[in-house]
């Protein structure tokens, strides 16, 4: 007598969308997990290489007070990415504020890594009374998170954030968010604080994994270009492209630095869309592009660069730089330039009749929407022959 074998139900269209959904998100999450540990892995190394030459390098005696800018100039031309002065000095902070991390590195690390410097630092967690362990900050917790927690200097206020921001899986914007609204405090002060709590993770935005590449410690950990990870939509990829042609087409003397260029103010990382330098003016033209409606917020945000280049790109024989700003809606777009003071009369009236009109702009962004998918056959407009030059991304 044969048995029957059971047989399995039938796999529904709508199951198998699922299915392939769940997988990938799961596995989405593992490789952000993946290379997010890798990167903290890395720059606690760093540290602790830094920390421990610092205490017992045979020749430290030589570099003395230089060690960190001589470092980072080694670094930098043997082509490390992330190794300016100002990120090796939080390496350093990281190591001493975690030395837990030592209880999850891979044994390899342990046994060849560390052993190369005679490591001899604390092991201990240094929260272990709020079940934070070296594998949550590892795993649960992106390099960019742990740059925020290194501004608490207040181990009990860090131990804070840290169980919160694991707890509701919170993005780096929202842990600073959460910071600079003095939640920890709020939360010292509050008589009902499991009712604080619970309306501060209803409000948080929340991490997505797929997200975990536009940070930047991570692109230029894994050798990405910014453009390749910071467009904010397609369309708006796909206008920047045709505005750089374009602008180069109008033949008024502008020569291409790059785009979505980094720029470090304060501690916040910021990417200006479009960065030109004029040859007739004599200054750099930034140029930002918003998706949306104008705003005097988008004005602010574009000063602020411009305020930036002018105190630390510009050189002798330069200009101020300008500010081209560009808001677009379906129907609709509004150029406005950003002077940053500049008060000299006679560079104003000849900026004015250099760079592109403003009718000139708002023509272009109007064809250009009104194409709709901004496909490979959109026309530029007709200009007098191309004057500038591409020097490459930066």
């Amino acid at each position: 007598m044969s048995v029957r074998k059971p047989t399995r139900s039938a796999l529904s269209f709508e199951h198998l969308v699922t299915s392939i959904g769940r997988a990938h998100a799961s596995l989405a999450a593992h490789a952000s997990r993946a290379v997010n540990s890798s990167l903290t892995l890395r720059n606690w190394l760093i540290g602790l290489y830094i920390a421990e030459y610092e205490q017992q390098g045979s020749d430290r005696a030589q570099y003395g007070d230089t060690l960190i800018e001589r470092l980072s100039y080694r670094l930098i031309v043997a082509g490390i990415s992330r190794a300016e002065p100002r990120e090796l000095r939080r390496y350093r902070q990281f190591y001493l504020t975690y030395p837990q991390i030592r209880e999850s590195l891979p044994p390899e690390f342990a046994t060849t890594l560390l052993a190369q410097t005679g490591f001899t630092g604390n092991r201990e967690s240094a929260t272990p009374e709020l079940g934070i362990t070296a594998g949550d900050v590892l795993s649960r917790l992106s390099f960019s998170h742990i740059a925020e927690l290194l501004s608490c200097d207040d181990a009990t206020k860090r131990a804070f954030y840290e169980l919160e921001c694991i707890r509701g899986n919170w993005s780096v914007r929202e842990l600073k968010r959460q910071i600079a609204s003095l939640y920890y405090e709020q939360s010292g002060l509050s008589m009902d604080k499991s009712k604080l709590a619970a309306l501060a993770q209803e409000r948080a935005e929340r991490a997505e994994p797929t997200l975990a590449i536009r940070d930047p410690y991570v692109f230029e950990f894994l050798g990405l270009r910014p453009e390749e990870v910071m467009s904010e939509s397609h369309l708006e990829d796909q206008l920047l492209a045709k505005l750089h042609d374009f602008l180069l087409e109008l033949g008024h003397g502008f020569c291409f630095e790059a785009r979505q260029k980094r720029v470090l103010i304060g501690n916040t990382h910021n990417f200006v869309d479009l960065v030109f330098y004029h040859r007739i003016l004599k200054c750099h033209v930034l140029v930002e592009l918003k998706v949306a409606a104008f705003s005097h917020e988008n004005i602010g945000q574009l000063n602020t660069y411009v305020s930036w280049y002018r105190k630390n790109m510009m050189t002798a024989g330069d200009n101020p730089p300008v500010g081209i700003l560009l808001c677009t809606q379906k129907d609709h777009a509004l150029v406005e330039y950003a002077l940053a003071g500049i008060d000299n009369g006679l560079f104003v009236s000849k900026y004015l009749l250099e760079l592109p009109k403003k009718e000139e702009m708002q023509r272009f962004i109007e064809t250009q929407l009104a194409a709709g998918t901004l496909d490979e056959e959109s026309v530029l407009p007709s200009a007098p022959g191309k004057s500038g030059s591409s020097k490459g991304d930066q």
